[in-house]
């Protein structure tokens, strides 16, 4: 079975056709202000007109109030929530049962500890997204273009799927497979030209090699 592969901060139809072409399982929209790829409800809502019911539509967000959530979805149906804050697990449960939507966590990852933190949100969300920890210096939660030790993925017990993130790229997407062990990965930066510029023949390389990778271990 080929890796799942899910392209965030898609903000044009450029990137959204090279995605779509090349065969990513999820296509991610950003509705967090601080980010240079974050769009807005209405143009994320016509962009994902051209999109095959097959993929799935992600939101992302950071630490978002149900008010919050609502002027998103009322404006663009989402099929899965991603919540890239400091949102707790009983937070994960609540927006699952108030939005009627899976979610996918977001974790920060950077030592061993952290993976076994992580365990603390196995079952409450639908997807773990395993992501580079931000530092105290990081202005923003996530895309941060900087990758973590994949290997101490290889210690990860839980039930619930997982994709990995954080500064991967065309060409180290195989090797970030075969380290970890994953099974779905996430690119936003990677397959950029300029911060939220999408470019078409970076998400078509990581595509094809994000299908081709094969964990090693």
């Amino acid at each position: 079975m080929s890796v799942l592969v899910k392209i965030c901060g898609l903000t044009e139809p450029d990137g959204l056709d090279a995605a779509v072409e090349h065969g990513t399982d999820f296509a991610g929209f950003v509705f967090y202000p601080g980010s240079p790829r974050a769009i807005a409800p209405e143009a994320a809502a016509d962009l994902a007109d051209a999109l095959p019911d097959e993929i799935t539509k992600v939101g992302l967000f950071v630490d978002p109030t149900d008010d919050e959530l609502n002027a998103v979805l009322q404006r663009f149906r989402l099929d899965l929530i991603q919540l890239h804050g400091n949102e707790p697990p009983d937070r994960v449960d609540a927006v699952r049962l108030e939005f009627g939507l899976p979610v996918m966590k977001a974790i920060g990852i950077a030592t061993a500890a952290d993976v076994t933190a992580a365990h603390a949100y196995d079952n409450h969300a639908d997807w773990l997204l395993f992501d580079t920890k931000p530092t105290e210096t990081d202005a923003r939660p996530g895309g941060l273009g900087r990758s973590f030790p994949w290997q101490l993925l290889q210690a990860w017990r839980g039930e619930t799927p997982w994709m990995l993130a954080g500064g991967l790229t065309p060409e180290n997407v195989e090797r970030a497979v075969a380290e970890s062990g994953a099974g779905a990965v996430d690119v936003s930066s990677g397959v950029e030209a300029a911060p939220g510029v999408k470019d078409p023949a970076r998400i078509a390389a990581f595509l094809r090699a994000a299908k081709n990778a094969r964990a090693s271990w």
